[in-house]
């Protein structure tokens, strides 16, 4: 008895893009595309329209639509989800642990050969982990160098960053210069792998490192 191919939904905000990932995997006789959707939200329509999907291929970043972290968790939420394989250009650490976290099965980035993404694919929809090489490098040198803990005064600004406070209003807040407001952000940025303010709250309220009431 065949064993039907695996059902890959695409998820990318580029036509191009999923034009050129549905016309490779049309040439493999165990895969095809059986949907296709722009961002997150036209995904998640997509899997609760009763769709079949075996493995959903995820870019990250979608223009103005729902982003793939947050695509990723809301597919896992679904009851008996699709495994979900990013594919992206973005290798950043904050990246790849936000995915990973998210759920992600595996992680790949576009520039990799069509028949080691084929096989990312297949290795991801039986929901084993399937990483880009240089991914797997990042998230093991993570795993022998893990990050420090944050200082009790980084965790106050980043609490604090978490209200919507400026620099010059946690500076207030805390009696320090702006000045060291600013180099206490640089390190709480760094231990938590991000590079933005935004990404630090939402990166730190995911781990549970600080919560807002």
């Amino acid at each position: 008895m065949t064993e039907r191919p695996l059902r890959i939904l695409l998820v990318d905000d580029h036509p191009v893009v999923r034009h050129g990932l549905k016309a490779m995997f049309a040439e493999i006789p165990d895969m095809g595309v059986v949907a296709e959707a722009a961002d997150g939200e036209s995904a998640l329509a997509v899997l609760r329209s009763g769709t079949e999907v075996d493995i959903v291929l995820m870019d990250l970043r979608m223009g103005e639509g729902m982003d793939g972290v947050t695509a990723i968790r809301n597919v896992n939420d679904l009851p008996d989800p699709p495994q979900v394989l990013v594919l992206t250009t973005y290798d950043t650490d904050a990246d790849i642990l936000a995915a990973v976290e998210a759920g992600a099965t595996g992680y790949m980035l576009k520039d990799a050969p069509p028949d080691q993404l084929r096989e990312a694919v297949r290795t991801a929809a039986r929901g084993r982990t399937a990483l880009a090489p240089d991914v797997a490098d990042r998230l093991m040198d993570r795993l022998r160098s893990p990050r420090p803990a944050l200082s009790g005064r980084e965790l106050e600004i980043l609490r604090l960053l978490a209200r919507g406070l400026s620099n010059r209003a946690i500076s207030r807040e805390l009696f320090i210069s702006e000045a060291t407001v600013k180099t206490h952000l640089v390190h709480v940025f760094d231990k938590l792998g991000v590079d933005n303010r935004t990404a630090a709250i939402t990166t730190a309220l995911r781990r549970g490192v600080i919560r807002v009431d």
